[in-house]
């Protein structure tokens, strides 16, 4: 299929789909939209050998870039494209201009490859990718793995796992938990890690204990202060993110309860700034910088303009002992002890 072949079924010339491919603006929506449908419709690839020299950059796009998660992920992009004389852009789902979509404004300027955040790929923008020969990599991907799209990501049921089991060996038995949005797969598999932890140790899941939320400082405040409003409130949380944790933080400050004497707490990603949280911060580390520092060598793993083989990684998570967390003052509740799970 040719550029020539998709301009007259589309009615238009040549010079019109060469500039939907290149994303420029000169194009209108409705003939975008029609030229577009029919790269998908006839399996349009552009050709290796109709390509400029591939530019040295690569676009970091991120559905959220306001944290200090983010921050940790761009470390390790710049890092690894620096290091293969490559620079990073950043873009953002949420950011338009004049109805163009990212992947337009993207390919107006040039781009090596696309790494996405907590991204979803639709069919149309995977089909659109691959017919402009942009190989691509979601870092911890939303909703369940697609086979056909090279993903990055951490152990987080593993994660939630040590955590839970972590407060279960301090004594705890009134866990409560925190986690993402659960239309994200990061979150689910959080949640699904502290239910096995506290199943295996035959304790019961109180579900108003297991709050779904955001992963920032005011979901984990609400989140928390809606638990310590119970009458048997928990004596431990694991919060599904740091930024979590430190809202949980201040709102134990606000209802007088001390942490680690009255509440335990863990939270996960190790930040920075978890060294510095009062007091400092029980975590799971997931590797941030390295998640995006292997999405770069992946993307760079094949020749520019091949559509890349799928695959699926992901990287190990350590618990972090620091000084939120502590043994159960509580006496325990009488009955065999918990099964700890191995």
């Amino acid at each position: 299929m040719t550029i020539a072949q998709i301009a007259t079924a589309a009615g238009v010339s040549a010079a019109t789909v060469s500039k939907v491919l290149n994303g420029s603006a000169e194009v209108s929506e409705a003939t975008r939209e029609r030229v577009q449908a029919l790269l998908v419709e006839r399996r349009y690839q552009r050709r290796a050998s109709s390509r400029e020299a591939t530019p040295p950059v690569i676009d970091l796009v991120f559905a959220e870039l306001d944290s200090a998660w983010a921050m940790e992920i761009v470390k390790g992009a710049v890092s690894a494209a620096a290091a293969a004389g490559l620079t990073i852009a950043l873009s953002s789902l949420a950011d338009g201009s004049g109805g163009r979509s990212w992947l337009d404004q993207i390919c107006s300027r040039g781009t090596r490859g696309v790494i996405l955040l907590l991204s979803r790929l639709s069919d149309q923008e995977k089909s659109e990718l691959w017919s402009r020969r942009l190989p691509f990599v979601v870092v911890d991907p939303r909703g369940e793995q697609d086979p056909s799209v090279t993903t990055v990501g951490a152990t987080n049921w593993a994660g939630g796992l040590a955590a839970t089991r972590h407060l279960i060996e301090l004594g705890h038995r009134r866990i409560g938990v925190i986690s993402g949005r659960p239309d994200l797969l990061c979150s689910r598999a959080r949640m699904d890690g502290y239910r096995s932890a506290m199943e295996a140790a035959g304790l019961p899941l109180v579900p108003e204990l297991m709050q779904w939320s955001n992963f920032r400082v005011d979901g984990g405040f609400r989140a928390t202060m809606e638990m310590l409003s119970l009458p048997l409130p928990p004596t431990a949380i694991f919060a599904g993110s740091d930024l979590q944790a430190m809202g949980a933080l201040e709102a134990a400050r606000v209802r007088g309860v001390r942490v680690p004497d009255d509440l335990s707490l863990v939270g996960f990603d190790d930040l920075p700034l978890d060294e510095w949280t009062s007091p400092p911060l029980t975590t799971v580390r997931q590797p941030l910088a390295e998640m995006a520092s292997t999405a770069v060598r992946l993307l760079l793993d094949g020749d520019p303009g091949e559509r890349p083989e799928a695959r699926s990684i992901e990287l190990a998570t350590t618990l972090v002992l620091r000084q939120t967390t502590a043994p159960c003052r509580e006496a325990p509740p009488p009955g065999p002890a918990p099964r700890l799970p191995r």
